[in-house]
């Protein structure tokens, strides 16, 4: 079982890992023509990684969760480019399409799923190009043509512009987990960012949820 390290030892990254971008907590939704709002989906975070041949699919903390997403690891194998690294939530639908975090655990835990799927929404490199100094919506354009032909298991987090705040009480009524607001004029970076907003539906069970899994 991946259970989530205790230990105060600073982790070693596997080589050609990129540490996510972390998004900011917040109760209000930001507003601006330079914020566009995307589905906070119910799962685990991971960094895919291709080079060459070599697929490997990442938690956030760097552990190496290849062989519990097959699917995933395929679609990332099967794009036409030489390298590349995208950012997403891996997780398992209900027949309604909403994501179930307790499903994709029982998954992953059973050694392997073929039902996790990749909601990719961001691009860090691509054929040896850094991608993270673009900024949002150049990243967000090639990631799109990237993967518009990709198999199941990698499907396109859309993004909504225009009122945050109808995007997050869709959300709230949908029963999702919320909602990440992002500005589009900011590059991508490795750590907590202020240009990303969670914003948390209050009645989700992840509002209250004790996270001792490995994301």
């Amino acid at each position: 079982m991946l259970w989530r390290s205790r230990s105060s030892t600073p982790r070693r990254y596997p080589p050609g890992f990129i540490a996510p971008c972390l998004p900011s907590n917040a109760q209000a939704v930001p507003a601006g023509a330079q914020w566009i709002y995307e589905i906070k989906h119910d799962g685990f975070r991971f960094i895919c990684r291709r080079d060459g041949e070599r697929v490997r699919v990442y938690s956030r903390n760097g552990r190496d969760w290849t062989d519990r997403v097959p699917l995933i690891a395929e679609a990332v194998a099967k794009l036409k480019v030489k390298s590349v690294t995208p950012d997403g939530e891996g997780v398992v639908c209900r027949a309604d399409g909403v994501p179930d975090f307790d499903r994709l655990r029982a998954a992953v835990g059973r050694l392997g799923s073929r039902d996790a799927f990749l909601y990719a929404f961001d691009l860090l490199e691509l054929d040896g190009e850094n991608m993270r100094p673009y900024e949002w919506h150049v990243r967000r354009a090639t990631l799109r043509s990237l993967i518009k032909r990709a198999g199941p298991g990698i499907r396109l987090s859309e993004h909504l512009d225009g009122d945050g705040g109808a995007a997050f009480r869709h959300a709230c009524r949908m029963g999702l987990e919320g909602i990440v607001a992002k500005r589009r004029d900011r590059p991508y970076r490795s750590r907590r960012s202020p240009d990303w907003v969670k914003i948390k539906n209050p009645e989700h069970p992840a509002k209250a949820r004790s996270m001792t899994w490995e994301e």
